[in-house]
């Protein structure tokens, strides 16, 4: 009379009786090549993996569609992320609302959203009626008129002496352009002096108090 057991994944005979003698054997099984194949191929079917260590465990395969999901949604995020940089960059309101935002959120200063321009003027007269024409198009926040200053400058090949008025325009840096281009418009040199220089920061209150008397259109 034979005993058997089946434990981890092998077969114990542990008592062979004859008689009053009791022998103890293991062995293990010789499973035959067709059976594992079916039993891989089963597994196969159920979406599972046949995995033979010590013992026999059956685990799940991952399911495909998840990464398909998964792909997909990091696809759409970066459509938005993109459509959002463009439509910021695009509009200048959405980009003035981002950098409010920003401020407000960490309390710092967005290098580089506001701008001093440079401008050179003949006389004090022609620096105060170009200020006064940009400040009534909502093109600057403030404009200093500075005291007449003496300039040395190249001009046809030559070192030429003059007296001139420098005017600090204060502004949005997307609002340069405007800025430059009424000013070449209006302004009695033929080429005049217009420099822009970023802010990489400053007062929080003034710059707010910028973004409110310039506005974005």
């Amino acid at each position: 009379m034979l005993l058997v057991a089946v434990v981890s994944g092998s077969v114990k005979q542990p008592i062979e009786r004859r008689g009053d003698l009791s022998l103890p054997l293991t062995v293990r099984p010789k499973v035959p090549v067709n059976a594992m194949r079916f039993f891989c191929k089963a597994g196969r079917t159920l979406g599972m993996t046949f995995v033979a260590t010590g013992r026999m465990e059956w685990l799940f395969q991952r399911c495909p569609k998840e990464a398909v999901f998964l792909s997909v949604c990091r696809s759409m995020l970066l459509i938005s992320c993109l459509l959002l940089v463009l439509s910021v960059s695009m509009y200048p309101g959405l980009q003035s609302i981002g950098v409010q935002l920003h401020s407000a959120i960490t309390g710092s200063y967005v290098p580089g959203h506001h701008s001093v321009l440079l401008i050179n003027s003949p006389n004090k007269q022609a620096a105060k009626d170009i200020g006064r024409a940009i400040m009534e198009r909502r093109l600057a926040a403030s404009i200093n008129i500075l005291s007449r200053t003496s300039t040395m400058y190249y001009w046809n090949g030559e070192i030429q002496d003059a007296s001139e008025v420098l005017m600090l325009v204060k502004t949005k840096t997307s609002r340069i352009q405007e800025v430059i281009e009424y000013v070449r418009s209006v302004h009695p040199y033929e080429n005049p002096e217009v420099l822009s220089f970023p802010v990489e920061d400053g007062s929080l209150a003034y710059m707010k108090w910028m973004d409110e008397a310039i506005p974005d259109d």
